[in-house]
């Protein structure tokens, strides 16, 4: 089913369970944000961002060609400065498909298909491979830069996938792979054999800086 959803394009690939602090100060973002304080239930100030494939974030030009696939964000802290911006913080709820962008508001508006989520039984083998050499990456990358991810990682193998997605410091056009993938299963592959290339190249190269990471944070709120 399709729905329209306030947009705002970025030039980073979220993931569900991203935790994404924005700084807000174009004018049609900021008629965003007002739109989505005016909405009294906090569960109800969604809006929607798929990455820029072309372009940028800003200015008269923008963003000349986005991505289909991004996700549905829920504004969770909002704190106005003196000068009518804002900085923001979103929480990525879930997956969309970007069918139809309308430039012609206040703010960009995106007819948005919800992606259902896979909940077909992941392998262990599967998920015990990732584990594996996401545990290898992190020890090869902590001996030439910082470590990528803190904390026991999740059992659910939805969540594995999406942790692993956000962590990993990977090019852009991985991570947007990674987002696509059919299910999860799929996604927990690609992963895999997108680490092991890191690695690979670390080990032939072991001065070779990591990609650099995203800017989001994880969050499983």
């Amino acid at each position: 089913m399709t729905e329209e959803l306030p947009m705002f394009p970025l030039g980073s690939v979220l993931f569900p369970g991203a935790r994404v602090p924005l700084r807000v100060f174009e004018d049609r973002y900021t008629a965003l944000v007002r739109h989505l304080l005016a909405e009294p239930d906090p569960a109800r100030r969604l809006f929607g961002s798929v990455a820029i494939r072309e372009g940028f974030e800003v200015g008269d030009h923008g963003n000349q060609s986005l991505h289909r696939v991004g996700c549905r964000l829920q504004l969770s802290e909002v704190e106005e400065v003196g000068d009518g911006t804002f900085g923001v913080v979103a929480v990525a709820r879930d997956r969309i498909r970007l069918d139809e962008l309308l430039t012609g508001g206040e703010f960009p508006v995106g007819r948005v298909e919800v992606l259902a989520e896979d909940d077909a039984p992941v392998a262990p083998q599967t998920t015990d491979r990732v584990r594996a050499v996401f545990t290898a990456y992190r020890a090869t990358l902590g001996r030439i830069s910082t470590d990528p991810y803190s904390g026991r990682l999740p059992q659910d193998p939805t969540m594995l996938s999406w942790v692993l997605a956000a962590a990993a410091p990977l090019p852009h056009h991985d991570r947007q792979r990674l987002l696509e993938a059919e299910t999860t299963a799929v996604r927990l592959d690609l992963v895999t054999e997108m680490l092991r290339g890191e690695l690979r190249a670390m080990n032939a190269i072991p001065s070779l800086p990591a990609t650099d990471v995203a800017r989001t944070g994880w969050s499983v709120n």
